[in-house]
Order: structure tokens, then C-alpha cells, then sequence
């Protein structure tokens, strides 16, 4: 079974491996996703990423409400499940973040999220007191039960852990983090190591460069933005980090995952899958781990951290 870690100092216990829902199950054959879906929970996988991924002028997305449908094709109970979804700084009015998060269960069929995380801070015309005390009562009120950050910077995110901590109510419990062994400069950096000793937990996210160190080199679905511009040269390292793959036995993909969880401050790691096989795949890179050892693995994949020297360790 897939081993479980806490999220923060939070009383959940999440998978080390979470699915992603972002351009996912609206590119799956409805049965196979179901099947998917039901093989992870087999697994020992417990956390699902179900966040509701629009912007203006795009068309509309729908992938949480297949979710929604999945769960229960798959003959899934709430228990078996936990639910992380995301909440958008850009869509926060004078109600507070509660009418979006309503919207977000309704359309993925929840009484309630075990976990939410707050989008990148793209305003400075919000309090972070406010911020806080507003999830507070979101988790008074059931809604929620623990919550984090995606991407925001290390003195930021010890602001809300001082306000939580002076107004006596709970504080942010993991941060989303870009990690792979291309980019490592902000999990692995000083600032963030001060706020890991403090108890908050890291989500490793777009740890395949959105499938380019699986070797997809040059994907049609949207990936995520580059910070450092280094993109090109992820890229240009593929071939070597392919041959480190098989000269250890595995897929790119799995050393990519696999090298994520090494960081100590980990709870889990996060990943798209669109069959039965990558999904399996992808769980097998715990075996690899435990075979090359966290040690020596970091050792080998030094040479692709690509972002070092370039992107601030402080975070955006």
C-alpha cells in the first residue's frame, strides 16, 4: 500500500502520491477513468486534486464535475477520499472566499473539501488577516478542513503562520511547491527550510515539467508557466536524464517522481495520469527509492537542477 504523511501539523494523513484533475479526465474515456480512479484508492491512494481550472475568454472546464461522476461509477465512499480543492485570490469579493468554495463542492459532489489550497497572490489589495480569519470560519463551518498555499513566497507564507498564531486559530498546513529535479532552488532553499522546521509540509507539483521529463518533449496540452525561463533547457537535458533512467531501470518518470520524495519535508507528491498503466507506473517510483536509496539518488540527479542560481529560493 501506498504510505501515508501528515499534512502539516493537521490531524489529515494524505497518500504520498495525490492525482491532479487538471486536463485530465475530459481527455479519458469515461470507463477508464473510473477504472483508474478505483485502482489509485486500491492502491492506498487517498488524495485527489479536483480544483476548477477556468479562465476568461477560454471555454468552459468540466473535469471536477466528471470527477464527480467517477466517484460514484467507481462505488467510492467519502471515506475512502480525501478532496483538495483550489480557491482563487482573483475571484474573492466582499462574502469572502465561502460562495466559490459552495460552487466548487456543488459541482464535484462534496459536503465539504479536506483540504484547499489558495492560488498563486496576484492582489495586494487584500488583508492577510482577512484571508486567515475567513478560512477560519470556513473550517468552523465544516467546509473545510485544512488549507494551504500554491507558490507563494516564504516571508508571505510566514506572515499568515504569525497572524493564524496571534489570533488563535488554524494556519496554513502545506505549501504547493513547483519541485522536480529541474527546479529545486525554492523547496530545497533556506527560506522555505525555516518554515519546514515550523511543521508546514510541502506538495511537490509539476514535477514532469508537464510530461517533458517523461520525455514528451514537446507537449500539446497547456503546462504550466516557467519561472527563470529555463524550460528550454529542461529540454535540452532530456537525453541524459533518460539514460540515467534506464541505467537505473526505470522510466524518466519514475525517477522524476521518485526524486520528489526525498525531500524531507514532504507529504505528497502530485501527478496527472490518464491510464490504469502510467498510474501503476507512476506508483512503482516508491520502489525505486527504496532500491537506489534518497541519498544517492539526490547525488545522481544533481546535475539537471536547472533552476539553481536563477530562480530566488524566497519564492515569488
Amino acid at each position: 500500500m501506498i504510505p501515508r504523511r501528515r499534512i502539516g501539523t493537521s490531524e489529515l494523513e494524505a497518500s504520498v502520491f495525490s492525482l491532479g484533475s487538471w486536463h485530465t479526465y475530459d481527455r479519458m474515456d469515461f470507463a477508464d477513468a473510473v477504472t483508474m480512479i478505483r485502482t489509485a484508492v486500491d492502491a492506498g491512494v487517498n488524495l485527489f486534486d479536483v480544483g476548477v481550472y477556468a479562465a476568461p475568454d477560454m471555454p468552459p472546464v468540466f473535469t471536477d464535475v466528471i470527477f464527480s461522476a467517477i466517484v460514484r461509477a467507481a462505488g467510492l465512499e467519502r471515506s475512502e477520499w480525501m478532496l483538495s480543492s483550489k480557491l482563487w485570490l482573483e475571484s474573492v469579493g466582499d462574502d469572502g472566499f465561502r460562495p466559490q468554495l459552495e460552487s466548487a463542492l456543488f459541482r464535484v459532489g462534496a459536503e465539504h473539501a479536506d483540504l484547499v489550497i489558495l492560488g498563486d497572490l496576484r492582489r495586494d489589495d487584500l488583508a492577510l488577516r482577512d484571508i486567515v480569519l475567513d478560512l477560519a470560519r470556513l473550517a468552523e463551518a465544516g467546509l473545510i478542513r485544512a488549507w494551504g498555499v500554491n507558490n507563494w513566497s516564504a516571508t508571505t507564507v510566514q506572515q499568515l503562520i504569525d497572524i493564524a498564531a496571534a489570533e488563535g486559530v488554524p494556519g496554513p498546513q502545506i505549501a504547493q511547491l513547483k519541485y522536480s529535479v529541474a527546479r529545486r532552488s525554492i523547496p530545497d532553499g533556506e527560506p522555505f527550510a525555516r518554515l519546514w522546521e515550523q511543521g508546514l509540509t510541502l506538495e511537490a507539483s509539476d514535477v514532469l515539467e508537464g510530461g517533458i521529463l517523461a520525455g514528451n518533449v514537446a507537449p500539446s496540452r497547456g503546462i504550466g508557466r516557467d519561472p527563470g525561463e529555463i524550460r528550454a533547457a529542461i529540454v535540452a537535458h532530456v537525453p541524459a536524464f533518460a539514460e540515467l533512467a534506464r541505467s537505473l531501470d526505470a522510466t524518466p518518470a519514475q525517477l522524476a517522481i521518485a526524486f520528489t520524495l526525498t525531500h524531507p519535508a514532504l507529504t505528497t507528491t502530485l501527478f496527472g495520469a490518464t491510464s490504469v498503466a502510467q498510474l501503476n507506473a507512476n506508483l512503482a517510483a516508491a520502489d525505486l527509492v527504496e532500491r537506489v536509496g534518497a541519498t544517492w539518488l539526490r547525488e545522481l540527479v544533481a546535475p539537471f537542477w536547472t533552476d539553481r542560481g536563477i530562480v530566488d529560493p524566497e519564492g515569488p
